[in-house]
């Protein structure tokens, strides 16, 4: 980039900046996303070192550099949370581990600072490219929901935990828009290229893969139809990423196993805690009436589940009544199964399906039922009132250990979504 054409760009952003800083929300919304990274730092810094999410970071950065092949063991994790994730994410966390922990911790957040700005513009013009002809032309809505999303609650409980949340909302959110917006193959790919990292960088959006197939029931000609060629292009997209961890398992014997255990088999996977996941509700409930753990196994739990919601949702995502944007809602239902399928689903892990919810809600009529019964209030619920009903439950936990509220927030978007798929639309087909 040359300097005409910088000092161009700083041109075009001053005065729509001053415009924006007219709005009284979106001045809070950057005041109050410097509080959270300040506050987050000091008090991660001087207070929860050791409790923090990046504390696990920083250790697979150090094991991954001294001893990759127990990467997963156990043993070196005592009293902090087990490394979950596949194992080529590890090599994103070797550079922090290389700074020293409170360099790479201050690193790590003013990135996801840079990150929550960079999300809020892809955000904006997924919207812009999505909302409905009944919605406001003027883009005053659009500005209020993205700010909310960004003081959100969950906002700072990623900072202060050191979370990775943000890096794949953004993996998300630029696939997504990627894939609506161009319709060659070559970017196709490139879109589904960028699924795939996401899922290495954090298993969470793992489920998004078969609703990234194009198929749907044709409700005139009565038959189910496929596109072949884009769908084979977006799955070997996906895939390729993803398969680069079969390299990390064939050199490192024990890693597979260790990924396994970590995540469906082992002692703690049942442990007691305030995750909202249905799967952890009914392993807790078993605990919670004298089942010992050893006798509890999750992922029977965790199949079951699955594939209740997964068969659920791409059965009502392959006769959805409309064509538009179809993607968005497929991207809904993946997140929506993981959320409830998987044992450990935490309130950090809401900035992921935020956005996708604004954009549902942007994408719906304006005056849609589903928005009001079913998105609006989930959107509002998650990202302001769930942490503070994870805290409670958090202070009761060994008397009342059903962290349940998120959990009926998100099966009432999965039955909002659902019904929308469902009814009969006025809109046009893609």
């Amino acid at each position: 980039m040359t300097k005409l054409e910088l000092k161009r760009i700083i041109s075009r952003f001053k005065p729509r900046l001053a415009e924006l800083w007219k709005l009284k929300i979106f001045r809070y919304s950057v005041l109050l996303q410097i509080f959270f990274f300040i506050f987050s730092t000091l008090i991660t810094l001087f207070v929860f070192r050791s409790q923090s999410d990046f504390y696990v970071y920083y250790r697979v950065g150090e094991i991954f550099v001294n001893d990759p092949n127990n990467l997963y063991n156990p043993l070196n994790y005592i009293d902090i949370w087990p490394f979950r994730y596949f194992p080529l994410s590890a090599i994103m966390f070797v550079p922090y581990y290389l700074m020293g922990f409170e360099l790479g911790f201050i690193i790590f957040n003013l990135i996801n600072l840079i990150l929550n700005i960079i999300i809020s513009m892809i955000l904006y013009k997924i919207v812009i490219l999505v909302r409905g002809t009944d919605h406001e032309r003027e883009d005053r809505r659009v500005i209020l929901y993205i700010c909310l999303y960004i003081i959100g609650l969950p906002q700072l409980f990623n900072y202060i935990l050191g979370q990775i949340n943000l890096y794949v909302t953004l993996l998300i959110l630029l696939s997504l828009f990627i894939f609506i917006k161009y319709s060659d193959n070559k970017r196709q790919f490139i879109a589904s290229v960028i699924l795939g990292i996401s899922i290495i960088i954090k298993p969470t959006t793992l489920f998004m893969i078969p609703f990234i197939i194009i198929i749907g029931y044709n409700f005139e000609k009565k038959k189910i139809t496929f596109k072949f060629t884009k769908s084979v292009i977006r799955i070997v997209g996906v895939a390729l990423p993803l398969s680069l961890n079969l390299i990390m398992f064939l050199v490192y014997p024990n890693l597979l196993d260790g990924f396994l255990n970590t995540n469906f088999t082992g002692s703690e996977t049942v442990l007691l805690n305030h995750s909202f996941s249905i799967t952890k509700i009914i392993s807790n409930m078993f605990l919670y009436f004298g089942v010992p753990s050893e006798e509890i196994s999750v992922l029977p739990i965790f199949l079951g589940v699955l594939l209740i919601t997964g068969v659920l949702g791409f059965i009502f995502y392959i006769f959805r009544r409309s064509h538009v944007n179809t993607l968005i809602i497929g991207y809904l239902f993946g997140i929506l199964i993981m959320f409830l399928a998987y044992f450990d689903t935490w309130d950090h892990h809401i900035l992921q399906i935020t956005p996708l919810l604004i954009l549902t809600m942007f994408t719906l009529p304006r005056s849609s039922e589903i928005t009001r019964k079913y998105i609006k209030p989930s959107f509002f619920f998650l990202n302001f009132f769930s942490l503070v009903f994870t805290g409670v439950i958090w202070l009761t936990l060994p008397y009342f250990p059903f962290n349940f509220a998120s959990t009926l927030f998100l099966i009432l978007i999965f039955i909002g979504v659902s019904r929308y798929c469902l009814k009969k639309q006025n809109n046009g087909v893609n």
